[in-house]
C-alpha cells in the first residue's frame, strides 16, 4: 500500500495532510501530550506591576506600539478576537526571530488572552501562549505569561525553551513593568 498524502488549506495556509497518520496523534500522541511528560514542557513567568489591569490590558493589546517597547515580541498584527489567525514575530534573546501564524483562542478583556501556534500539523511543535491578569486589590496587578508547549520535538528543544524563551518572557515583562510605571497613560512617548 503506497503512502499519500496531500496538500489541505487552512486558515493559516497549506499545510500537509496524510490522513493515517492524523489518526495515529489523535490516538496516541495527543493523549501523551495531555499530561506531564516528555512531549510537554510550560515556561511560566510572572511579574507584579503597579498599575491596574485595565491599564496593562490597554498597553498589551496595543499591538501597534509593540516595537517601540517590547524586545520579546516585536510585532503583532491582526484583530485580537476569539478564532482570529494573527501575525506574531518573536525576537528570543540570541536566537533567530520567528514569525508565526497563531489561532487567538480566548480574550476576556483586562483579565486574559491567548493563543495557540503551531508548526506544520498538530502534535509536532505547538504552543499556547498566554496573558493573564490578576488584579491584586492594592493598586497592583499580577501579570503571567506563560507558554504550555507540546508535540513529539518538545523534546529536543526544552534546553532552548528554558533559557532563550524564558529570558524573552522576563525582558518583556520588565519592560512591561516599567512602561506602566513610568507615566500616567502608560504609553510610550506620553
Amino acid at each position: 500500500m503506497a503512502t499519500t498524502f496531500s496538500f489541505r488549506e487552512t486558515d493559516s495556509g497549506k499545510e500537509f495532510f496524510y490522513p493515517h497518520i492524523q489518526i495515529i496523534y489523535s490516538l496516541v500522541l495527543n493523549n501523551l501530550m495531555r499530561t506531564e511528560g516528555i512531549f510537554v514542557k510550560e515556561i511560566r513567568t510572572e511579574i507584579v506591576i503597579k498599575a491596574s489591569p485595565v491599564k496593562i490590558w490597554k498597553i498589551l493589546t496595543n499591538f501597534e506600539r509593540y516595537p517601540t517597547w517590547n524586545p520579546f515580541i516585536i510585532s503583532i498584527q491582526g484583530t485580537l478576537a476569539a478564532g482570529n489567525i494573527i501575525q506574531v514575530e518573536l525576537a528570543p534573546p540570541d536566537a533567530k526571530r520567528m514569525k508565526m501564524k497563531p489561532r487567538v483562542l480566548r480574550v476576556i478583556p483586562n483579565q486574559e488572552f491567548r493563543w495557540l501556534g503551531r508548526i506544520l500539523i498538530p502534535g509536532i511543535f505547538d504552543g499556547e501562549h498566554i496573558f493573564e491578569l490578576r488584579d491584586n486589590k492594592n493598586e497592583t496587578t499580577t501579570v503571567i505569561q506563560r507558554e504550555i508547549f507540546t508535540g513529539i520535538l518538545v523534546p529536543f528543544l526544552k534546553k532552548l525553551l528554558d533559557d532563550n524563551t524564558r529570558r524573552g518572557f522576563e525582558s518583556m515583562n520588565s519592560e512591561l513593568k516599567k512602561i506602566c510605571e513610568a507615566n500616567s497613560e502608560g504609553i510610550p512617548g506620553n
